[in-house]
Protein backbone atom coordinates (compact mmCIF):
# COMPACT_ATOMS: atom_id res chain seq x y z
CA UNK A 1 0.00 0.00 0.00
CA UNK A 2 1.23 3.61 -0.49
CA UNK A 3 2.80 5.25 2.04
CA UNK A 4 0.42 8.15 1.66
CA UNK A 5 -2.61 6.27 1.85
CA UNK A 6 -1.54 4.45 4.88
CA UNK A 7 -0.93 7.94 6.37
CA UNK A 8 -4.23 9.20 5.40
CA UNK A 9 -6.04 5.92 6.70
CA UNK A 10 -4.49 6.77 10.02
CA UNK A 11 -5.31 9.94 10.78
CA UNK A 12 -9.51 9.31 9.19
CA UNK A 13 -9.35 6.32 11.84
CA UNK A 14 -7.65 8.92 14.59
CA UNK A 15 -10.08 11.34 13.82
CA UNK A 16 -13.16 8.58 14.43
CA UNK A 17 -11.83 8.13 17.80
CA UNK A 18 -11.73 11.43 18.58
CA UNK A 19 -14.92 12.18 17.77
CA UNK A 20 -16.38 8.92 19.29
CA UNK A 21 -14.78 9.86 22.64
CA UNK A 22 -15.50 13.41 22.30
CA UNK A 23 -19.41 12.48 22.04
CA UNK A 24 -18.99 10.50 24.97
CA UNK A 25 -17.81 12.70 27.53
CA UNK A 26 -20.45 15.32 26.10
CA UNK A 27 -23.42 13.80 26.30
CA UNK A 28 -22.60 12.19 29.66
CA UNK A 29 -22.53 15.22 31.61
CA UNK A 30 -25.85 16.30 29.39
CA UNK A 31 -29.57 15.43 31.20
CA UNK A 32 -30.70 12.60 28.81
CA UNK A 33 -27.78 10.81 30.10
CA UNK A 34 -28.02 11.50 33.47
CA UNK A 35 -31.90 10.29 33.16
CA UNK A 36 -30.23 7.10 31.51
CA UNK A 37 -27.85 6.44 34.36
CA UNK A 38 -30.62 7.51 37.26
CA UNK A 39 -33.02 4.58 35.14
CA UNK A 40 -30.44 1.91 35.32
CA UNK A 41 -29.37 3.08 38.81
CA UNK A 42 -32.45 3.15 40.53
CA UNK A 43 -33.75 -0.67 40.18
CA UNK A 44 -30.60 -1.71 42.56
CA UNK A 45 -30.50 1.33 44.90
CA UNK A 46 -34.30 0.69 45.36
CA UNK A 47 -34.18 -3.21 46.06
CA UNK A 48 -30.85 -2.25 47.99
CA UNK A 49 -33.29 -0.31 50.65
CA UNK A 50 -35.80 -2.61 50.37
CA UNK A 51 -33.49 -5.10 51.42
CA UNK A 52 -32.33 -3.17 54.43
CA UNK A 53 -36.03 -2.11 55.30
CA UNK A 54 -36.78 -5.65 55.22
CA UNK A 55 -34.03 -6.52 57.79
CA UNK A 56 -35.20 -3.72 59.76
CA UNK A 57 -38.48 -4.59 60.13
CA UNK A 58 -37.42 -8.32 60.87
CA UNK A 59 -35.05 -7.43 63.58
CA UNK A 60 -37.56 -5.62 65.52
CA UNK A 61 -40.03 -8.55 65.29
CA UNK A 62 -37.23 -10.11 66.52
CA UNK A 63 -36.73 -8.12 69.90
CA UNK A 64 -40.33 -7.56 69.65
CA UNK A 65 -40.97 -11.37 70.26
CA UNK A 66 -38.14 -11.32 72.86
CA UNK A 67 -39.79 -8.57 74.84
CA UNK A 68 -42.68 -10.58 74.92
CA UNK A 69 -41.37 -14.05 76.21
CA UNK A 70 -39.46 -11.42 78.96
CA UNK A 71 -42.84 -9.69 79.52
CA UNK A 72 -44.21 -13.62 79.87
CA UNK A 73 -41.62 -14.30 82.51
CA UNK A 74 -41.82 -10.93 84.87
CA UNK A 75 -45.53 -12.08 84.94
CA UNK A 76 -45.14 -15.58 85.65
CA UNK A 77 -42.55 -14.37 88.48
CA UNK A 78 -44.65 -11.85 89.95
CA UNK A 79 -47.67 -14.24 90.65
CA UNK A 80 -45.42 -15.71 93.51
CA UNK A 81 -45.87 -14.67 96.95
CA UNK A 82 -42.62 -12.41 97.44
CA UNK A 83 -40.58 -12.77 100.33
CA UNK A 84 -40.95 -10.67 103.07
CA UNK A 85 -37.61 -8.32 102.40
CA UNK A 86 -39.17 -7.89 98.87
CA UNK A 87 -42.67 -7.02 100.79
CA UNK A 88 -40.99 -4.27 103.05
CA UNK A 89 -39.39 -2.49 99.87
CA UNK A 90 -42.60 -2.51 98.42
CA UNK A 91 -43.91 -0.59 101.62
CA UNK A 92 -41.26 2.12 101.26
CA UNK A 93 -39.45 0.60 104.87
CA UNK A 94 -35.83 0.20 105.34
CA UNK A 95 -36.11 -2.50 108.30
CA UNK A 96 -35.21 -6.03 108.21
CA UNK A 97 -36.59 -8.73 108.48
CA UNK A 98 -35.49 -9.65 111.67
CA UNK A 99 -36.69 -6.34 112.69
CA UNK A 100 -39.68 -7.02 111.50
CA UNK A 101 -40.37 -10.14 113.43
CA UNK A 102 -39.30 -8.64 116.66
CA UNK A 103 -41.54 -6.20 116.63
CA UNK A 104 -44.45 -8.73 115.85
CA UNK A 105 -43.13 -10.64 118.45
CA UNK A 106 -43.04 -7.52 120.95
CA UNK A 107 -46.99 -6.79 119.26
CA UNK A 108 -48.23 -10.40 120.22
CA UNK A 109 -46.72 -10.19 123.74
CA UNK A 110 -48.34 -6.82 124.59
CA UNK A 111 -51.39 -8.01 123.23
CA UNK A 112 -51.79 -11.03 124.85
CA UNK A 113 -50.44 -9.76 128.27
CA UNK A 114 -53.01 -7.20 128.21
CA UNK A 115 -55.78 -10.23 127.68
CA UNK A 116 -54.33 -11.85 130.66
CA UNK A 117 -54.19 -8.50 132.78
CA UNK A 118 -57.98 -7.64 131.95
CA UNK A 119 -58.89 -11.32 133.35
CA UNK A 120 -59.49 -12.90 130.01
CA UNK A 121 -59.49 -16.88 129.01
CA UNK A 122 -55.91 -18.48 127.46
CA UNK A 123 -57.73 -18.98 124.23
CA UNK A 124 -58.97 -15.15 124.34
CA UNK A 125 -55.18 -14.45 124.89
CA UNK A 126 -53.87 -16.48 122.70
CA UNK A 127 -56.13 -15.18 119.84
CA UNK A 128 -55.25 -11.72 120.57
CA UNK A 129 -51.68 -12.54 120.25
CA UNK A 130 -52.17 -14.15 116.65
CA UNK A 131 -53.95 -11.25 115.86
CA UNK A 132 -51.80 -8.42 116.77
CA UNK A 133 -48.63 -10.69 116.22
CA UNK A 134 -49.33 -11.70 112.74
CA UNK A 135 -52.36 -10.46 111.43
CA UNK A 136 -51.85 -6.73 112.37
CA UNK A 137 -47.95 -6.26 111.14
CA UNK A 138 -50.08 -7.92 107.48
CA UNK A 139 -52.14 -5.85 107.21
CA UNK A 140 -49.74 -2.74 108.04
CA UNK A 141 -47.38 -3.96 105.17
CA UNK A 142 -50.89 -4.18 102.64
CA UNK A 143 -52.12 -1.21 103.96
CA UNK A 144 -48.20 0.96 103.31
CA UNK A 145 -47.95 -0.77 99.86
CA UNK A 146 -51.20 0.12 98.47
CA UNK A 147 -51.19 3.55 99.71
CA UNK A 148 -47.38 3.86 98.33
CA UNK A 149 -48.58 3.00 95.01
CA UNK A 150 -51.61 5.07 94.83
CA UNK A 151 -48.95 7.91 95.46
CA UNK A 152 -46.32 6.48 92.51
CA UNK A 153 -49.58 6.12 90.50
CA UNK A 154 -50.97 9.53 90.87
CA UNK A 155 -47.46 11.59 90.03
CA UNK A 156 -46.18 8.67 87.69
CA UNK A 157 -47.45 10.83 84.40
CA UNK A 158 -46.44 14.09 85.46
CA UNK A 159 -42.60 12.19 85.39
CA UNK A 160 -43.33 11.02 82.18
CA UNK A 161 -43.67 13.89 80.69
CA UNK A 162 -40.86 15.31 81.90
CA UNK A 163 -39.19 12.80 79.96
CA UNK A 164 -41.10 13.59 76.76
CA UNK A 165 -39.92 17.32 76.71
CA UNK A 166 -36.15 16.51 77.73
CA UNK A 167 -35.99 14.26 74.99
CA UNK A 168 -37.47 16.73 72.72
CA UNK A 169 -35.39 19.71 73.93
CA UNK A 170 -32.13 17.09 72.83
CA UNK A 171 -31.16 15.69 76.35
CA UNK A 172 -30.08 12.22 76.71
CA UNK A 173 -32.50 9.89 78.24
CA UNK A 174 -30.34 9.13 81.42
CA UNK A 175 -30.10 13.11 82.25
CA UNK A 176 -34.44 12.96 81.53
CA UNK A 177 -34.07 10.54 84.10
CA UNK A 178 -32.30 12.51 86.45
CA UNK A 179 -34.21 15.20 85.75
CA UNK A 180 -37.29 13.59 87.11
CA UNK A 181 -35.62 11.82 90.08
CA UNK A 182 -34.83 15.84 90.92
CA UNK A 183 -37.64 17.21 89.92
CA UNK A 184 -40.60 14.55 91.42
CA UNK A 185 -41.31 13.83 94.59
CA UNK A 186 -41.39 10.50 96.42
CA UNK A 187 -41.97 7.51 95.72
CA UNK A 188 -41.45 8.61 92.25
CA UNK A 189 -38.03 10.26 92.66
CA UNK A 190 -36.76 7.52 94.84
CA UNK A 191 -37.38 5.12 92.41
CA UNK A 192 -35.84 7.13 89.55
CA UNK A 193 -32.76 8.27 92.02
CA UNK A 194 -32.31 4.48 92.66
CA UNK A 195 -32.44 3.41 88.80
CA UNK A 196 -29.87 6.71 88.13
CA UNK A 197 -27.55 5.21 90.83
CA UNK A 198 -27.39 2.13 89.58
CA UNK A 199 -26.44 3.42 85.95
CA UNK A 200 -23.78 5.17 87.71
CA UNK A 201 -22.09 1.76 89.23
CA UNK A 202 -22.86 -0.20 85.72
CA UNK A 203 -26.12 -1.75 86.42
CA UNK A 204 -28.26 -1.59 82.59
CA UNK A 205 -31.02 0.31 82.23
CA UNK A 206 -33.35 -2.83 81.17
CA UNK A 207 -32.16 -4.28 84.61
CA UNK A 208 -32.69 -1.11 86.80
CA UNK A 209 -36.76 -1.00 84.95
CA UNK A 210 -37.09 -4.74 85.83
CA UNK A 211 -36.10 -4.17 89.75
CA UNK A 212 -37.79 -1.17 89.41
CA UNK A 213 -41.59 -3.18 88.77
CA UNK A 214 -40.37 -5.90 91.57
CA UNK A 215 -40.53 -2.89 94.02
CA UNK A 216 -43.64 -1.19 92.58
CA UNK A 217 -46.01 -4.00 90.56
CA UNK A 218 -47.95 -1.69 89.17
CA UNK A 219 -49.11 -2.29 85.30
CA UNK A 220 -47.89 1.69 84.41
CA UNK A 221 -44.59 0.68 85.64
CA UNK A 222 -44.48 -2.26 83.45
CA UNK A 223 -45.89 -0.30 80.36
CA UNK A 224 -42.87 2.27 80.86
CA UNK A 225 -40.53 -1.15 81.20
CA UNK A 226 -41.23 -2.73 78.21
CA UNK A 227 -41.52 0.97 75.98
CA UNK A 228 -38.25 1.69 77.46
CA UNK A 229 -36.42 -1.53 76.55
CA UNK A 230 -37.98 -1.95 72.73
CA UNK A 231 -36.82 1.66 71.84
CA UNK A 232 -33.53 0.95 73.62
CA UNK A 233 -32.99 -2.41 71.57
CA UNK A 234 -35.14 -1.04 68.31
CA UNK A 235 -34.90 2.17 68.38
CA UNK A 236 -37.77 4.51 67.09
CA UNK A 237 -39.33 7.87 68.33
CA UNK A 238 -39.06 7.59 71.75
CA UNK A 239 -40.68 11.09 72.81
CA UNK A 240 -43.34 10.06 70.97
CA UNK A 241 -43.96 6.29 72.29
CA UNK A 242 -43.80 7.93 75.85
CA UNK A 243 -46.38 10.33 75.06
CA UNK A 244 -48.77 7.78 73.94
CA UNK A 245 -47.69 6.35 77.28
CA UNK A 246 -48.57 9.32 79.56
CA UNK A 247 -51.99 10.24 77.24
CA UNK A 248 -52.65 6.21 78.49
CA UNK A 249 -51.84 6.11 81.90
CA UNK A 250 -54.13 9.50 82.54
CA UNK A 251 -57.15 8.15 80.44
CA UNK A 252 -56.74 4.82 83.07
CA UNK A 253 -56.55 7.72 85.78
CA UNK A 254 -59.82 9.43 84.74
CA UNK A 255 -61.24 6.16 84.53
CA UNK A 256 -60.39 5.12 88.00
CA UNK A 257 -61.97 8.47 89.66
CA UNK A 258 -65.37 7.63 87.41
CA UNK A 259 -65.06 4.16 88.71
CA UNK A 260 -64.74 5.11 92.38
CA UNK A 261 -67.44 8.53 92.26
CA UNK A 262 -70.02 5.81 90.93
CA UNK A 263 -68.90 3.07 93.40
CA UNK A 264 -68.87 5.47 96.60
CA UNK A 265 -72.70 4.32 97.37
CA UNK A 266 -71.92 1.01 97.79
CA UNK A 267 -69.17 1.66 99.40
CA UNK A 268 -70.46 3.42 101.77
CA UNK A 269 -73.18 1.34 102.33
CA UNK A 270 -70.94 -1.47 102.80
CA UNK A 271 -68.95 0.44 105.49
CA UNK A 272 -72.19 1.27 107.70
CA UNK A 273 -72.90 -2.80 107.30
CA UNK A 274 -69.80 -4.19 108.39
CA UNK A 275 -69.48 -1.37 111.32
CA UNK A 276 -72.90 -1.92 112.81
CA UNK A 277 -72.03 -5.36 115.06
CA UNK A 278 -68.93 -3.99 116.06
CA UNK A 279 -70.69 -0.82 117.08
CA UNK A 280 -73.61 -2.32 118.66
CA UNK A 281 -71.53 -4.79 120.80
CA UNK A 282 -69.58 -1.41 122.67
CA UNK A 283 -72.56 0.16 123.25
CA UNK A 284 -74.06 -3.23 124.90
CA UNK A 285 -70.90 -3.77 126.46
CA UNK A 286 -70.63 -0.19 127.86
CA UNK A 287 -74.21 0.46 129.25
CA UNK A 288 -74.89 -3.41 130.43
CA UNK A 289 -71.13 -5.29 130.51
CA UNK A 290 -72.98 -8.01 132.65
CA UNK A 291 -75.37 -8.82 129.76
CA UNK A 292 -72.21 -9.39 127.42
CA UNK A 293 -69.40 -10.44 129.58
CA UNK A 294 -70.88 -14.28 128.93
CA UNK A 295 -69.28 -13.91 125.47
CA UNK A 296 -65.38 -13.68 127.14
CA UNK A 297 -65.67 -15.47 130.33
CA UNK A 298 -67.49 -19.15 128.92
CA UNK A 299 -65.98 -21.27 126.65
CA UNK A 300 -69.26 -21.64 124.72
CA UNK A 301 -69.12 -17.78 124.44
CA UNK A 302 -65.40 -17.66 123.37
CA UNK A 303 -66.71 -20.31 120.48
CA UNK A 304 -69.89 -18.25 119.54
CA UNK A 305 -67.05 -14.73 119.81
CA UNK A 306 -65.24 -16.74 117.08
CA UNK A 307 -67.84 -17.65 114.89
CA UNK A 308 -69.20 -13.98 114.99
CA UNK A 309 -65.81 -12.78 113.65
CA UNK A 310 -64.92 -15.58 111.11
CA UNK A 311 -68.76 -14.68 109.55
CA UNK A 312 -68.01 -11.25 110.28
CA UNK A 313 -64.40 -11.44 107.85
CA UNK A 314 -66.27 -13.77 105.60
CA UNK A 315 -69.25 -10.99 104.70
CA UNK A 316 -66.65 -7.90 105.00
CA UNK A 317 -64.33 -9.90 102.02
CA UNK A 318 -67.71 -10.62 99.63
CA UNK A 319 -69.21 -7.26 100.24
CA UNK A 320 -65.36 -6.01 99.20
CA UNK A 321 -64.84 -7.95 96.22
CA UNK A 322 -68.30 -6.66 95.19
CA UNK A 323 -67.43 -3.47 95.73
CA UNK A 324 -63.94 -3.34 94.46
CA UNK A 325 -63.60 -2.41 90.32
CA UNK A 326 -60.10 -3.36 88.41
CA UNK A 327 -59.40 -1.09 85.89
Amino acid sequence: MDPLTLYALTGLLFAVALGGAFFVFASGSGEKAQKRFSAVARPQATGRATRDQADLNQQRRKNMQVMLKELEKQQAAQKKRPSLRRRLEMAGLTITPRTYWVICGILSLVASGFALATQQTPLVASLAGFVAGLGLPRWALSFLTARREKAFTREFANAIDIIVRSVKSGLPVNEALKVVASEIPDPVGAEFRTICEGQRVGVPLDQGLKRMYERMPTSEVNFFGIVMSIQQKSGGNLSEALGNLAGVLRDRKRLEGKIKAMSSEAKASAGIIGSLPPAVMALVYTSTPDYIALLFSSKIGNLMLAGCVVWMAVGVFVMKKMISFKT
